[in-house]
């Protein structure tokens, strides 16, 4: 069974037909029980670090989340999903899952050309190799929407890695089962639909 998160953060039913486009039955829920008996876990999302932690943790999903990880069955993290695994954010100076240790930080530019949220289609680069990554090439176009972007403590656990203006942002990470993505597969063509099917049948292991 695949849980889609519900935590009124947008976007979960365009990440359901995405899921149901690749042969993928999800159910979208936001019972902390059905989240910790899911097989495999979507925590997808959009809009405020904010809001999203706090109905996360008014929900017990927070717990959930984090005990799910702990289990070793596969977790996909999109967008906020991402965002709010880490230590902290700087949205809020709020504190976050802490999946991984690292922190996010807003986009900030002296040109104002470089617009903020960063929202459009921009290329991944390919750092390390990665099961979900099986079918992705280096240089595959994603769709992004996102202000804050994540910087994980540890290199290893960062496997993309995208450039908008001056900086280059962790746009892929990874530990153990735990896989995600700043910008949205649902939402990114046959590159994204591509990693959608592979983590539908990823076993939670990280190496290839």
């Amino acid at each position: 069974m695949l849980i889609i998160i519900d935590y009124d953060a947008g976007n979960v039913r365009s990440v359901q037909r995405a899921c149901q486009h690749v042969g993928l039955q999800a159910e979208i829920s936001s019972d902390p029980e059905l989240v910790l008996a899911a097989d495999r876990l979507i925590f997808p999302g959009v809009g405020s670090a904010i809001s999203a932690m706090d109905r996360l943790r008014a929900e017990g999903l927070d717990e959930a989340i984090i005990s799910f990880y702990k289990s070793g069955k596969p977790l996909l993290g999109i967008c906020l999903g991402l965002e709010i695994a880490m230590e902290f954010t700087e949205e809020g100076e709020k504190d976050c899952l802490g999946i991984l240790p690292g922190v996010c930080k807003r986009f900030e530019f002296s040109d104002r050309v470089l617009k903020v949220p960063h929202i459009g289609w921009n290329e991944l680069k390919l750092v390390a190799r990665h099961p979900v990554l099986a079918n992705v090439s280096d240089g595959d176009e994603f769709y992004f929407v996102h202000s804050y972007y994540a910087k994980p403590i540890h290199e290893e656990h960062i496997l993309g890695m995208t450039d908008y203006g001056d900086i280059t942002f962790c746009s892929v990470m990874g530990s153990n089962n735990f896989f995600a993505t700043q910008f949205h597969p649902e939402k990114s063509g046959k590159p994204g639909l591509s990693l959608l099917a592979t983590f539908a049948t990823w076993d939670g292991q990280p190496e290839c």
